[in-house]
């Protein structure tokens, strides 16, 4: 089995999270993709004062119609914070057999050495770095050693240009956000009031 990782803080999902993900399947053959909302990250704070359920219920929202998609509550329920190596070595445990993979931007993957244990990391998983613009990998020589050795995947996305960020400012402004965010998810941060301003 081909099991893929994909963390965030989902604050909210948005499209762009889901052509990632959908993406990666297509590239690499996926039998399935973990959403995995991230508890309390270590390197980001999670803004707009949604609480972890939210988070957990609208990625699960957006992904429920997609068979090889499926979201984990597993950081979320553990004692902060959340680090990588320890969602994968928990993956790891629970299926030895399966090839494990984990999918983040190509931002992230630029501080991937800064990381806890990246060397326990890189032997436990592979990293498959989505490419985003403004990130280009080749000007940093020990990321393309890790590419090189196969120990980083380049996974090339469309071009598209949201956020979880720009979600959030533009519910605040009153601002619709239909298209940019599954349907489902719409209707729940409308039913929630959530990213309003005060």
């Amino acid at each position: 089995m081909k099991l893929a990782i994909m963390g965030g803080t989902f604050n909210p999902i948005h499209i762009g999270h889901l052509v990632c993900a959908e993406e990666a399947v297509s590239e690499y053959g996926f039998d399935e993709i973990l959403f995995m909302p991230a508890g309390w990250p270590p390197h980001k704070e999670v803004q707009g004062g949604v609480t972890s359920e939210y988070r957990y219920q609208m990625t699960a929202l957006a992904v429920e119609d997609n068979p090889r998609f499926r979201v984990s509550r597993y950081e979320l329920d553990r004692p902060a914070p959340s680090y990588t190596v320890d969602t994968v070595r928990h993956f790891v445990s629970m299926s030895p057999d399966a090839q494990i993979y984990f999918i983040t931007g190509s931002d992230a993957i630029l501080e991937i050495l800064d990381w806890k244990d990246p060397k326990e990391l890189l032997e436990m998983a592979t990293l498959i770095a989505a490419s985003r613009p403004g990130y280009p990998l080749d000007r940093f020589a020990e990321q393309m050693e890790l590419i090189r050795q196969g120990r980083v995947l380049v996974l090339e996305i469309p071009a598209i240009g949201v956020s979880s960020t720009m979600i959030r400012e533009r519910v605040a402004k009153n601002r619709s956000v239909r298209y940019l965010v599954p349907e489902a998810v719409r209707g729940f941060i409308e039913e929630k009031g959530l990213y309003r301003s005060p």
